[in-house]
């Protein structure tokens, strides 16, 4: 879908009829990540009032593209990458059309072996971007430094902005580095109906605060002995 969809949106030569790429800024949200470091971070499997929302996330991405000095705003696009089990199908299709009337594209792709990954497919998209427009700013939801660290700071070294949002607890590589930027999701807002079970490391109270288990001491007692008999 991702291909058909940058074609459809761009010209044959990624140019307008003066010869001028056009402005872009891109949001890339890798789906399959955002949601595995989530219940990593609450500590449980999320629940619909758990879950980012895309249209409070929409309105930040669109208010933070605004440039009120240029004659010519930037055209905005937004892209969701998935997963798809295909004994999941069903259930997600509701979701998908939801991202779909919130203004995203989403490039769905099936899930058929457990390595199987959309982490190129959003590499390749961006890649596309560059050359169809002068993308002036790149928004990731990742937390995967893995596959992303060093494609999204060749980014950064050739002008783009880049940001990427995530959790802070599992994105060290965006932290740490001195060309991206890094935005906490729960920083976003609205993007959560009701404050996240977490506590960050990176925003502790003065007097300190109690990190509560996410597994029983004794499920994780028999867990470890039943690994060792």
């Amino acid at each position: 879908m991702t291909e058909t969809y940058a074609v459809d949106t761009a010209s044959a030569d990624g140019y307008d009829a003066d010869g001028v790429r056009p402005a872009l800024d891109l949001l890339v949200w890798d789906a399959p990540n955002i949601d595995m470091t989530l219940a990593n971070v609450i500590g449980a499997r999320p629940t619909a009032a758990s879950r980012p929302r895309f249209d409070a996330i929409a309105a930040w991405f669109v208010d933070g593209a605004e440039d009120p000095g240029a004659p010519v705003q930037p055209e905005v696009e937004a892209c969701v990458f998935a997963n798809v089990p295909p004994q999941h199908a069903t259930s997600l299709q509701r979701w998908v059309e939801a991202l779909r009337s919130f203004g995203y594209a989403v490039f769905a792709r099936p899930k058929l072996q457990p390595d199987d990954d959309i982490d190129q497919s959003m590499l390749d998209h961006i890649s596309v971007r560059t050359h169809s427009h002068e993308l002036r700013r790149l928004v990731v939801f990742s937390g995967d430094g893995r596959n992303f660290a060093e494609p999204l700071e060749d980014l950064a070294r050739s002008g783009t902005e880049v940001v990427v949002v995530a959790f802070s607890e599992v994105a060290g590589y965006a932290i740490t580095s001195e060309l991206l930027q890094f935005v906490d999701i729960e920083d976003v807002p609205g993007a959560f109906a009701v404050p996240l079970d977490r506590v960050r490391l990176d925003a502790l109270p003065v007097d300190g605060a109690w990190l509560r288990p996410t597994k029983s001491l004794r499920d994780a007692a028999g867990a470890f002995t039943a690994r060792r008999s």
